[in-house]
């Protein structure tokens, strides 16, 4: 598994480093442990058989359809998973009762199941979202953005980082700094410091892009909540407690209680809805390999992409937006292959795993399940980057431009996405006001050409 990939090195590091501390807990607390390094995971079961014959292996249900295959086919007895909220069962009950599978709809009936700012029938703040309140743009002037958490570094740290060099995997992405903790202990100091320094203006900014914090207000709890260092029974009760003091405005804890009780919970029943084929949705028949700049930050002038790419070379970590909106959107209007995509995703994030990267790439990202999970692709010109992010200023091309050699290639690339699928959006009820804006547009076969240059310029990492 740690080689038929090139993983970022910080990913790697974390989730081995992780396992050790946790091992090393569970030897502390009086436990036998006992650690078999294999090539894989069937070879790894078969040598433990050999070894405790006498014993039942009994494992939590994995979080991967690939694991869970896997697993069964080795004839281990399983055991629920809780590392989430809604058991599997649970969500496809509720799926089976909806005609579309629509998350606000999941997520009231979590508020109310979980009896989570509620007040009796009705929900705390007589609204159920408060979204629209939290898509302010990076404040214009000097604003006082929270400090990062450091995570000291110990001897297990040490020794992991050197295995991996001593083993000389394929890894890419500058070493583990002190970004990400490795231990519960570190889990549990990142969650008090978001919400003592950086939960007020959470939902506020929870949308905002800038160059002067990579972080923003966001909680950068994903990586623990996703391989159990944290729970999100623990985060919501620290979240509810903390907005029980008086000072957290609505917006914010609503907003940030979505994210863990709703999207979270969500992205995870689709997941198991809709089975291991998934992955392989391609509506749009996009093809074009993974263009370069996705792996080197140098092999773009786009300020935006070029600003995320060197964010995660760096800490093999964005927040939800420019994952969404500068990198997945770049991915959708240039046509690019969604399993190749995918792919780099789960590569290269801290806090990728296959349950979350599937319906977010295939569903929300590349719209390639054709409106499964989104009835509508996220896809937009410059003006949505130039608007919500400080990226345009002194980039080489201007964002409202189409056609030119100064053009943002996003906004010649929308409009490009616009015309190449206008007929298979035609009958798209919330594309409707998209595809007249397109008809409008008087200088569509300049457009058209200058589309051509950009894709084959991208595709060469020369633009």
């Amino acid at each position: 598994m740690l080689t038929t990939r090139t993983w970022h090195i910080q990913r790697l590091f974390f989730l081995m480093s992780a396992r050790d501390h946790f091992l090393q807990d569970l030897r502390d607390e009086g436990f036998s442990v006992t650690f078999i390094r294999s090539a894989n995971t069937e070879v790894g079961i078969q040598e433990f058989r050999n070894s405790f014959p006498e014993i039942e292996i009994e494992v939590a249900e994995p979080s991967s359809h690939q694991q869970y295959e896997q697993l069964k086919s080795a004839g281990l007895t399983f055991i629920p998973n809780d590392f989430f909220l809604t058991p599997r069962p649970l969500f496809a009950q509720w799926a089976g009762t909806q005609k579309n599978l629509v998350m606000e709809n999941f997520y009231r009936a979590q508020r109310v199941r979980l009896d989570i700012l509620m007040e009796g029938n009705p929900p705390v703040g007589g609204r159920w979202n408060f979204d629209a309140d939290n898509r302010l743009p990076p404040p214009k002037g000097d604003h006082q953005w929270p400090a990062y958490l450091e995570h000291s570094r110990d001897q297990i740290d040490s020794e992991v980082l050197d295995d991996i060099k001593k083993r000389n995997l394929p890894t890419f992405g500058s070493e583990p700094d002190t970004t990400w903790g490795t231990t519960r202990a570190a889990a549990l100091e990142q969650m008090d410091h978001f919400f003592e320094n950086s939960f007020a203006e959470f939902g506020a900014y929870e949308d905002a892009m800038t160059t002067h914090t990579w972080a923003v207000n966001h909680s950068l709890l994903s990586p623990y909540l996703n391989i159990g260092l944290l729970h999100a029974d623990e985060v919501i009760d620290a979240a509810l407690a903390r907005y029980d003091r008086g000072d957290i405005p609505i917006a914010s804890a609503e907003g940030f209680i979505r994210q863990i009780i709703g999207w979270r919970e969500y992205i995870n029943g689709l997941y198991w809805h809709f089975g291991d084929h998934y992955r392989s949705e391609n509506s749009l028949n996009a093809t074009r390999p993974l263009l370069p700049l996705f792996e080197d930050s140098t092999k773009t002038q786009m300020h935006c992409v070029s600003t995320q790419v060197k964010d995660i070379e760096a800490r093999a970590w964005v927040h939800h937006i420019p994952r969404l909106m500068v990198l997945s959107n770049l991915a959708l209007i240039t046509g690019t292959s969604p399993q190749e995509f995918l792919d780099w995703m789960r590569r290269a994030f801290i806090d990728s795993a296959d349950w979350v990267m599937v319906p977010n790439v295939i569903g929300m990202s590349l719209h390639a399940d054709g409106g499964q999970l989104a009835t509508k692709p996220y896809a937009s010109g410059g003006s949505y980057i130039s608007k919500m992010g400080n990226f345009c200023k002194g980039c080489a091309f201007d964002p409202k431009k189409r056609i030119g050699a100064d053009a943002c290639p996003f906004t010649t690339l929308y409009w490009d996405f616009l015309d190449r699928n206008k007929e298979r959006f035609s009958k798209n009820h919330r594309m409707g006001q998209q595809l007249a804006g397109l008809q409008r547009l008087s200088d569509l076969p300049e457009l058209r050409e200058r589309a051509k240059e950009v894709l084959d310029l991208l595709s060469r990492g020369e633009l």
